[in-house]
Formats: structure tokens, sequence, C-alpha cells
């Protein structure tokens, strides 16, 4: 919503804007371009002269601002419809869909695309550090965005990526996650079965064959599928396939193959070898879109990642901090287990909020504690909400989740909100630790609180030396 109203203002329009609670960095790159945002809603925060009221997701019946804009018979439409009709219609699309890594995704293949000269219009569910922002509005024919598998909006309960009208579409994996609207794992994959439906004979459907979930899918629909199917991924019948990998402490290396012959090698600064198959599948769309290996080779070497993806926070007292979004068990354990590579030889501290819907609820329950593999010492934090949470199921029980990690011999602890946390690693934290902080929201602004309070005192046993920042 943030970043569509940042494309709204580029076409000319006067935005507006209502949340509740607006934390960075889309707050902050609201305020660099001078957008209003009202806290809180309120009707007297909707003018007589609105063109349209556009509906976030999180919006529900009872909402004041939607209630006055019904009353009043204002024009309203949700964020994908818009998105459709004002910048996509008539452009060739990529939309990167998947459970886990659409938004790392959709940043590389708007860095490769613009490296190759296709000047795309983006929107990302981040910010993407190469460009510093999270869209961009050009007069191109292309378009790149994250396509959301969560419901659109109030009034349309389909997901938003039924919006995007991809001309390639790529989807890199399918898990059940977001419990709060889909029942089961095959209501996931009827919503994914839709989406590929909708690429055309001369499009592509980029298919991440790794994930048994994507395979089905593709498998069952069959001849029903009437577009091109690129297969990728280190699975020996996936025609796109990576092969050789290394991981270095700041470039991560793979080799290709398409069809069995060599394509080349690829170098990224990103880490894990889930992320070395974000980029393969950025290849594979770049090569469908005429860009010259040699310019993609250069443009993955040079991508930054985005906000709040293994981004390091910070330095203190030889402790790192990195911020990241994981927040579905798999997302967790693959997270760590590439800081576990980029790291090597350093202990590494997780502290995870279950502050998404389904985090928030029992149903990852088990999975959760094995997401934690790769960790030396972990940290929970409560249920986010838990009494909204409630009322939607059975929720997270983070004491049992603790003693089942703590089953498999490595320190596990819960505490409450992000400053009992802090108190408690202070005294616990080693010169080389990596503090990995793990969460879909603000998080009480834990990195920077936790960074400061290393800055001020010294670790035990430690000299106080001469900070070192990085963010």
């Amino acid at each position: 919503m943030a970043a569509l109203a940042g494309m709204l203002q580029a076409r000319g329009h006067r935005v507006t804007g209502s949340d509740q609670n607006v934390y960075p960095p889309m707050s902050t790159m609201l305020a660099s371009l001078g957008i209003q945002v009202n806290q809180g809603y309120k009707p007297e925060h909707l003018e007589t002269t609105l063109d349209c009221v556009i509906v976030g997701n999180a919006i529900p019946r009872g909402n004041a601002e939607l209630e006055a804009t019904l009353n009043q018979k204002l024009r309203y439409r949700s964020q994908a419809e818009v998105v459709k009709e004002e910048f996509i219609r008539g452009r060739r699309s990529l939309v990167i869909a998947g459970t886990h890594g659409k938004t790392t995704t959709t940043s590389i293949a708007s860095w490769v695309m613009d490296q190759g000269g296709l000047n795309p219009t983006f929107l990302i569910g981040g910010v993407a550090q190469n460009f510093g922002v999270s869209f961009r509005v050009t007069d191109s024919d292309f378009f790149i965005i994250e396509g959301d598998e969560y419901d659109t909006a109030y009034f349309d309960k389909g997901p938003k990526f039924m919006h995007y009208l991809p001309e390639i579409g790529i989807v890199n994996n399918i898990e059940f996650d977001h419990a709060d609207i889909y029942k089961d794992l095959d209501a996931v994959k009827l919503a994914f079965r839709r989406f590929m439906n909708l690429v055309p004979a001369n499009g592509r459907l980029i298919a991440g064959w790794d994930s048994a979930n994507v395979r089905d899918v593709v498998n069952a629909m069959g001849s029903k599928l009437f577009t091109q199917v690129e297969t990728f991924g280190v699975a020996e019948d996936a025609r796109w396939r990576i092969t050789e990998t290394d991981f270095a402490a700041d470039l991560s290396g793979f080799s290709v193959t398409r069809e069995g012959a060599d394509w080349g090698r690829f170098e990224t600064p990103l880490v894990g070898q889930f992320n070395l198959l974000n980029c393969l599948a950025v290849i594979i769309a770049a090569d469908a879109w005429g860009i010259e290996r040699d310019v993609i080779r250069q443009a993955l070497r040079s991508f930054k990642n985005v906000r709040r993806r293994c981004e390091v926070k910070g330095e203190e007292r030889g402790i790192t901090v990195i911020d990241d979004f994981a927040h579905h068990p798999t997302a967790v354990r693959e997270t760590l287990r590439g800081l576990q590579e980029r790291y090597r030889g350093r202990r590494l501290v997780a502290v995870f909020e279950p502050r998404s819907w389904s985090s928030r609820l029992a149903v990852f329950q088990d999975e959760y504690a094995d997401a934690f593999t790769a960790a030396n010492y972990v940290v929970i934090a409560s249920v986010f909400d838990s009494q909204k949470a409630s009322e939607k199921g059975k929720t997270l029980d983070t004491r049992k989740l603790i003693e089942d990690i703590a089953s498999q011999g490595k320190p596990a602890h819960a505490f409450p909100d992000a400053a009992t946390i802090i108190d408690h690693l202070l005294p616990k934290l080693q010169e080389g630790d990596v503090v990995a902080i793990m969460s879909n929201g603000g998080f009480d602004q834990i990195h920077d609180r936790l960074l400061s309070r290393l800055q001020r005192g010294s670790l035990q046993g430690q000299s106080a030396g001469t900070p070192k920042t990085n963010s």
C-alpha cells in the first residue's frame, strides 16, 4: 500500500493515507516522499473531493473510514485492482509468486532487468537496496511485481496475484501458509493452480521443481496448462539446474546447466541455497526477455539485497546484529542455514517473534521446533497480540517450543518482549556472535535498541573498543 501510494504520486496524483502503526522502512519512505499519513482511522480523513479510496486487505468492516466510505457512496477499489488497471494492463508483466522468496526474487528481477536496459516499472513488498525504494514508475513496456497469495480485500477474498496479468509467472515454491484464510494445503495449491492458468500461451511459467507441491500442481494441470513451462532447481529432472555451489565470506557461487549443457557460472552476495534458486528463476526470466548472459552475471554480482532480508543492522563489540523478515518455519530454517554458511565458526544466536497469523497459531508448532537447528542459542518472544490470535484458533505454545528446542541440546529461552530479551542477551553475548532477529513486524525496534545498549557498555570480560556500524 505504501509503495502504491508512491506510484500514484509519481503519476501526478495527490495521495494521503491512514494507518494504525507504520514502521520503517515504509514509514521513512513515505516521509521522504512527503506523503501524508494520518494516524488512526477517522471519517474526517476522507475529503469530499476524493477520486478513489483504496482499501487495503487488512481493513475490515467496522473500520471508521471504510464505513464512512460506504455510507457516502465514495468510489473504492482494492490495491491489486488499482495496480492492474493503472499500471499493468497493456504492459509485459513478470509476476513473482511462491510461499517464500517473493520479495527477494522480485528485487533481483528488477535489478537484473534494469541493468539489461529494460527500464522496468516495479512494485516490491520491501525496499530494494540497489534502488533505495520499493517501487518505480517508468514509461517502458515492462512491469515487475511481487505476487502475493494473500486475499485482496474484504470485498474480494481471492489472492492478489490473480489481478496481475502475468506474461511470465515465477512460482518458486508452494507450502501451507496463511492459516487465517486458507483451510489447508489443498486450498493453497488451488490458488496457485489458478495463478498458473493466467499465464498466456506466448508466455512462460517458471516452476521451482525442488518443491513437491509445485510439481503436483503443474503435473495435475497437464494438458490444461497452456503455456511453456521452464522447470528449475537442483533436482536432476529440472530443465535448468544448479550444479556446483560454494559459499565464501562475501560471495556465493553457483554453476548452471540448461538441459544438461553448461550455461555458465554466477555469483551473488546473497547467502543460502534458497537464494541461489531465487537467482536462477530470475536468470530464466531475463533470458526469456532477451537479456545477455554477461549482463545477467554482472547484475547478480552487484545485487545488494532487500532491507530486512539478512540485513546487517550494525556491529558493536564484535557482535553482528542482523534483521530478517522470516516468519514461516521453512523461511526461519533456510535463513539460519544461510547465515551459518556465511558466518562459519561464529556462534549464531536466533531471536524470533511469532507475529504473522500463521506463526501465531499452533498450526506449525512441531515445524518450528526443527526450524532452529542451525542456531546455537535460541530466544523466542511472546506471541504477538495473543488474545486476538486466540480468536482464530489455538495459539503457538512458546513454552513447549523452547522445551522442544532445548531437548536438542542447545540453550533456548522464552521472554515476553524486546526489553526483556535485550536484558537477557547482554550478559550472554560474546565477541564474534551473530544475532539473527526474525520478525515480520517492527518488533519494538529491538535491533537498534540492542546495538545502542552494546555501544554503551562492554561485554563481560571485554574492554570497550571502538564501535563499528553498518546501518
